[in-house]
């Protein structure tokens, strides 16, 4: 999303740009953020409409046109620059899905939906009409499905083109084109129109334009027909869900899922170290956990309280080298500075060298591995390539995903032979499927309720993020919205866990609740971990979840000022050795406490000499659990799971592809598994987008890996075995983890 003449990568005019909604006739529309966490759409012009010289004239005389406009079906304009290098219009941002995209995946809306997408439509173009002006872009791109009804987006740029100026009886062709659409599924057929819009519908359509409606007769029209009115929501529940999902994401990447602000740019001064350079706020993605001393409190045995009795607090400057027992009073800092630590390792390695590199004719969108098999998932088909060569091995399947990997979803596992998928089938969405990595063939497929039995106005739709597996189990995570309400990002998130039986793909149990924003699923035992937040200053939580005990609460531990830390979506926790870590304090401490009795092992602070707050990213562990690896700023430190004793500092160099130094990231926007093991490597992601191979034993770089072709996003990758796969745009690669 790096735009020509925008403020630096991702960004346009004072927005932060999170992703791309849809295209419309004169340029492009993107969700977008500004510095204090709103969310707005954005639509940036295309350059070759900037290029024309009368056109920011034109722009910016329509865009005052729609600052005058209102209505229940209008996207308000908030905001807009004809004058930038790339001019762009901002508008009242609304969750909700664009029509083209729900029809394609989902076919023809029924007669009750289309009905109600037609009196939105009309309503809002006989505001505009109403008002002197004319729309000239209605179309299935521009026409976003929410909630509460459709909403006409890309508003503002009539006459903007430079071509013949539109009437508004050309807006009623559109109007009809887009209810046709619609309802056909796409093609220009008016027969699939129901009986009762088959002749006003069609009456848009007309040649002439004196014989079309105008949007206030169309409204008469669908009123006078006195048709029952509809109860509940007014999509079907597989749209409903994948608007929700939209929804989500983009919440999630604006505010970390606290709803309280963005992440702040950083800043980051130079030299080398934990204790010599600024270190930010919040790492992006949502990495960055939470602040606040009380989650100490609820840990027994701290030797060594800060200010007030507070270990960790913001008085807590002492910093005493780590006990050899199992826990450490006010552990050390990562600083290589610091005499009881170990010298940073400034990373630095040769470019990766290739084992093998192919392209297929669809962008992958999940990628799963295990040492023999690569499973591949792209919006159209499910392959299987093998590992050593690259080369298809089974015949592909038909399930594909919708949304794919990014930072809140990964719909892929695998564990003990068989891979599991999150996906849909051309007959049947909301599947949990399981794949044999001997022969790829499904084992079972199970069919995951997507809404509440019962429906009716209180119904709650399910949204699947992500699929783990723990021994003979297999979890699917997500968060509820409920189908009759609206999208907020400040609104509490409800979640839920279901499991199924990994042999059958059997129910066996499932539990839901306010208290569970994501889940970390361990690969082995009974014991989850749930964190959970709400909107305000009012405490979050961790929390066992008791499998064994079918999904009951177990303990748990309050945390204050949880924004950036608990947002839904993959688990930003981590387990190692019948432990479960989390930051906490101010977020600069690494808590290490039992699995079963939430009692602290041991604990780990982080701080900057220069009097800056520390906030240390999501940890993950080796695969023997020997070893936990935690980012702060720009240093990745391993410490010793056994009682938290820091074995190595290795420290990124350079700039990010955002401006200001890299940082490492456990939970990057390019997905939820973005640092990962072999046996004897640690892979992770940083902020300009690269791969690292770290030697696990010394911190010490094997190679890195970047493509300056990547897709805005970044790539996907996923480890199995001894090497890592990358998937970048229609590419797939695989690298040895020792670079041979």
């Amino acid at each position: 999303m790096d735009h020509p003449g925008a403020d630096g990568a991702h960004r346009i005019g004072p927005y932060a740009l999170l992703g791309r909604q849809s295209t419309v006739g004169w340029g492009e529309v993107l969700a977008a953020r500004t510095d204090e966490g709103r969310l707005v759409t954005v639509t940036v012009v295309r350059p070759e409409l900037a290029a024309d010289p009368g056109f920011r004239d034109r722009f910016r005389v329509a865009v005052e046109a729609a600052r005058t406009l209102s209505g229940a079906f209008l996207a308000p304009v908030v905001d807009a620059d004809a004058d930038a290098p790339v001019p762009w219009l901002a508008t009242e941002f609304t969750a909700g899905l664009p029509l083209r995209q729900a029809v394609d995946r989902h076919g023809p809306l029924s007669e009750p939906a289309l009905r109600v997408l037609a009196d939105g439509l009309a309503r809002a173009l006989a505001a505009l009409h109403a008002a002197g002006t004319v729309h000239g872009e209605v179309s299935p791109d521009s026409v976003l499905l929410t909630m509460d009804g459709p909403r006409i987006t890309a508003l503002g740029t009539v006459g903007a083109t430079g071509g013949p100026a539109p009437a508004p009886t050309d807006d009623m062709v559109d109007l009809g084109s887009t209810v046709r659409y619609a309802a056909s599924g796409g093609e220009p057929d008016t027969d699939a129109l129901p009986v009762s819009l088959r002749e006003v519908i069609g009456g848009c359509l007309y040649p002439d334009p004196p014989d079309r409606p105008t949007a206030e007769q169309l409204v008469d029209y669908l009123r006078h027909q006195n048709l029952p009115s509809l109860t509940g929501s007014w999509l079907p529940p597989a749209v409903t869900a994948d608007m929700a999902a939209a929804a989500a994401a983009v919440g999630s990447a604006s505010a970390g899922g606290g709803g309280r602000g963005p992440f702040p740019p950083p800043v980051i001064a130079a030299g080398t170290g934990v204790s010599r350079r600024k270190l930010i706020v919040g790492l992006a993605g949502g990495a960055a956990v939470l602040g606040g001393a009380a989650a100490v409190l609820a840990f027994s045995g701290d030797s060594s309280p800060a200010s007030g009795g507070r270990a960790g607090g913001s008085g807590s400057t002492a910093r005493p080298a780590s006990s050899s027992g199992g826990r450490s009073t006010s552990a050390s800092s990562a600083s290589p500075s610091s005499t009881d630590g170990p010298e940073a390792i400034v990373l630095a390695g040769p470019d990766a060298a290739k084992a093998w590199s192919g392209a297929g004719k669809h962008a992958p969108k999940c990628l799963e591995a295990s040492d023999k098999v690569v499973m591949v998932v792209t919006d159209t088909a499910t392959s299987f390539l093998d590992a050593t060569t690259g080369k298809s091995v089974f015949s592909p399947l038909n399930p594909t995903v919708f949304l794919g990997t990014s930072s809140d979803r990964y719909p892929t596992a695998y564990a003990d032979g068989v891979f599991y998928l999150l996906c849909d089938t051309p007959s049947q969405s909301g599947l949990l499927a399981a794949f044999d990595a001997a022969s790829g063939k499904v084992k079972w497929a199970t069919v995951m309720a997507g809404v509440d039995p019962g429906g009716g106005s209180d119904a709650a739709a399910y949204i699947s993020h992500y699929v783990a597996v723990a021994g003979n189990t297999v979890y699917v995570c997500g968060t509820l919205l409920e189908t009759s309400g609206s999208y907020s990002s400040e609104s509490p998130t409800s979640g839920y866990i279901r499991a199924y039986n990994a042999a059958t793909g059997k129910r066996l149990w499932q539990v839901k609740g306010t208290d569970i924003n994501n889940v970390l699923v361990p690969p082995t035992g009974s014991h989850l971990l749930a964190t959970s937040a709400v909107p305000g200053d009012k405490p979050g939580r961790v929390q066992m979840i008791d499998a064994g005990r079918k999904g009951a609460r177990g303990w748990n531990v309050s945390v204050p000022d949880d924004a950036y830390y608990f947002s839904a979506g993959w688990p930003l926790t981590c387990y190692a050795a019948g432990l479960f870590l989390f930051g906490g304090g101010k977020g600069d401490t690494l808590f290490a406490v039992d699995a079963a009795t939430g009692s602290e092992k041991w604990h780990q602070r982080f701080d900057a000499k220069n009097g800056d707050q520390v906030r240390i990213g999501a940890p993950f562990s080796s695969l023997d659990g020997a070893t936990v690896y935690v980012p702060v700023g720009s240093d990745l430190a391993a410490l010793a799971t056994a009682d938290g004793t820091i074995q190595w500092v290795a420290t990124l160099d350079g700039a990010s592809d955002i401006g200001g130094t890299n940082m490492f990231n456990a939970a990057l926007r390019i997905s939820g598994k973005s640092a990962q093991c072999s046996a004897d490597t640690v892979f992770a992601t940083d902020s300009a987008k690269a791969l690292w191979a770290i030697d696990a034993a010394t911190g010490r770089a094997r190679w890195k890996y970047n493509d300056p072709g990547q897709p805005d996003v970044g790539f996907l990758w996923t480890v199995g075995g001894d090497h890592v796969f990358i998937a970048s745009h229609l590419t797939v690669t695989a690298i040895a983890a020792h670079g041979r």
